[in-house]
């Protein structure tokens, strides 16, 4: 944090100089000096000042990313939250926490060399009682779940991503309940983000998606049950939705994917329901066609019939 302000305080000091040297160039008597000199620097100034606003916009959803403090929570960690949140971390946390998409949690994977570009590090965090879990409360794991905002009260960029805001309060609570019963794992760093200034100026130039808006309301599961409701919530805990638009469009090209994300809902419309259960399952297409590498199928395979069936409802259906 500490660089990063350091660095943007010079690009507005080099800005400030080449505004000034603008100043100068236009009281030149000389036109040779002026008009090349004012051209040159006002150019320069432009581009440095722009570069100082989104980075500076950029740094501000990092380090002032809002939301509320931790809440005041003590989950019960009954045997009904432990399974339940095992069922959902083994779908959308064993792929960026896991070792090799599987248990347990110890997180170590950085992120950002997923991305085409040097914007700094984004590791994985340790998520066992081993790592990060043994110094937050509750109620920082509730946050970060739920805002994206880590223990420091920064951005947890990737997770501001993800469509977890949506996640009910049960299923959060749940998930917090059984990640304490991990069996502790150390590792030499327990993850968090160290993005660059270059990521600061790429989040501030919205290259990349926006952080979903900040929930404070309490959040309800709906009712299980093979229909397009509950296969959007489904889509929600599954990432299928932080990958493929919150209304399962597509998404456009970004740093982090580069070649955008598909709609998948004109493809999986003229499939029948076992044939995108059987997709799901085995990551081979009914064509015979497999799914590219990025396509993160398997977090989908590890679903139960009755939330595959519900996921393939809410495809299927027109947003």
């Amino acid at each position: 944090m500490v660089l990063n302000l350091i660095y943007w305080l010079i690009v507005v000091a080099v800005a400030g100089f080449f505004g000034w040297l603008t100043w100068r160039a236009a009281r030149a008597k000389s036109w040779f000096v002026k008009i090349p000199g004012v051209l040159l620097a006002g150019v320069l100034t432009l581009v440095l000042l722009f570069v100082a606003f989104v980075s500076g916009k950029g740094l501000a959803t990092f380090y002032l990313p809002g939301g509320d403090p931790a809440p005041n929570l003590k989950v019960e960690g009954t045997t009904e939250q432990i399974a339940r949140g095992k069922y959902i971390a083994y779908i959308a946390c064993a792929g960026c926490h896991g070792t090799n998409g599987e248990f347990p949690l110890k997180g170590g994977t950085d992120l950002a060399t997923e991305i085409p570009m040097p914007i700094g590090s984004l590791v994985a965090s340790n998520l066992t009682p081993g790592g990060v879990l043994k110094n937050r409360t509750d109620g920082e794991l509730y946050r970060v779940l739920r805002h994206g905002v880590a223990k420091d009260g920064s951005l947890s960029i990737f997770m501001s991503f993800m469509p977890y805001r949506e996640l009910s309060d049960d299923d959060t609570k749940a998930v917090i309940a059984y990640l304490r019963t991990q069996p502790a794992v150390e590792t030499p760093t327990n993850g968090g983000d160290d993005p660059n200034l270059l990521a600061a100026i790429l989040f501030g130039a919205e290259m990349f998606p926006n952080p979903a808006p900040l929930n404070k309301s309490a959040i309800t599961a709906p009712a299980k049950g093979v229909n397009a409701e509950y296969g959007k919530y489904v889509a929600t805990f599954g990432e299928c939705r932080g990958c493929h638009g919150p209304n399962m469009t597509g998404s456009p090209p970004n740093p982090a994917q580069p070649d955008g994300v598909p709609n998948p809902r004109p493809m999986v419309a003229t499939w029948s329901r076992d044939q995108f259960v059987q997709t799901m399952r085995t990551g081979v297409r009914p064509s015979g066609v497999k799914f590219r590498d990025v396509m993160p199928w398997k977090n989908a395979s590890r679903m139960d019939d009755q939330d595959l069936s519900a996921l393939y409802e809410y495809i299927k259906k027109a947003p």
